[in-house]
């Protein structure tokens, strides 16, 4: 095996998809196929399951996969110390963070970032923010932001930039709900929970304090729709199609945060805590290491 054939399989085992592959590092099929079997031949083993339509690792391909990212990354480790001329940091860094976070508080810190190191390519995917967590520790990306989770794992570090009230959200134009609501301004909302229809989060810190907090209320929610993202609750919310939970910073940064109000409700959720997290041992990485440390900065410049 060989340095290229190890990007290849991280790549393919992050991608799963042998076309996605071939397309993003310029391949052949043909040689992809190739390159998989002759690394099969000499592990001995199985490391791709696949078909007419899905791809996925073995078992031993899983923990092929933790090598060859471990190799990558002690290669380059090495190489940086050999290169003692080299007076530039480079290299790729993969972040992952929802649509609100990339263009609140991080916009700011990836642009002082590539003003400080202009010759690292920053990779930046978005996605559901209760999906951060997996993929770091699964290695599909360096670096994300991710609320604190109930339990954080030991192999994490997490670095709090932002605490963010977690709210009920209602359309803020009469409709349908509205008879469900009570409008009293003198009191804390008393609201028909069981016939209220909701939208959530499909998974993540949201919804477990939600579910929590309708079981000690003991109420049954009745759930309309479960969505990926919190900027589709917004969506689904402004359309007047129940009521949502979300963070506060996302109606702050949402478009749409005109057309939704703020229920007032008690007890109040837990707020969330934003933050940046990584494996504590790829702070051993030079690039990822520099975005974790200017974080620090950013974060003291907030306050």
């Amino acid at each position: 095996m060989d340095l290229k054939e190890l990007k290849l399989f991280v790549h393919l085992a992050k991608s799963l998809h042998f076309a996605r592959t071939s397309r993003e590092l310029h391949m052949a099929p043909s040689s992809i196929t190739r390159m998989v079997q002759k690394m099969e031949a000499e592990v001995g083993v199985t490391l791709f399951e696949r078909d007419n339509r899905t791809v996925s690792l073995t078992p031993a391909g899983v923990k092929y996969r933790q090598f060859a990212i471990e190799t990558l990354e002690a290669w380059q480790s090495l190489a940086r110390e050999l290169d003692s001329q080299a007076e530039t940091l480079n290299g790729r860094i993969s972040i992952f963070c929802s649509v609100t976070a990339s263009y609140s508080f991080l916009h700011e810190l990836l642009d002082q970032f590539r003003a400080r190191y202009p010759f690292i390519e920053i990779q930046l995917h978005t996605g559901d923010s209760a999906q951060t967590i997996e993929r770091i520790m699964d290695e599909q990306e360096d670096i994300g932001i991710a609320v604190y989770p109930d339990r954080m794992p030991d192999k994490l570090a997490f670095r709090g930039i932002k605490e963010s009230p977690l709210v009920f959200i209602a359309p803020a134009f009469p409709c349908a709900l509205s008879t469900l609501i009570d409008h009293s301004e003198q009191h804390p909302l008393e609201l028909a929970w069981g016939e209220l229809p909701l939208v959530l989060s499909e998974t993540g810190v949201a919804r477990s304090r939600v579910d929590k907090w309708f079981a000690m209320k003991g109420v049954r929610p009745n759930i309309y729709a479960q969505v990926a993202g919190n900027e589709a609750i917004v969506s689904m919310v402004s359309l007047g199609f129940g009521v949502g939970v979300v963070p506060e910073l996302v109606i702050e940064n949402s478009p749409l945060s005109a057309k939704i109000r703020i229920l007032k409700v008690l007890p109040e959720l837990e707020p969330f805590s934003i933050g940046l997290t990584v494996l504590k041992r790829k702070l051993s990485n030079p690039v990822v290491k520099a975005l974790w440390d200017l974080s620090q900065e950013h974060v003291g410049s907030a306050e």
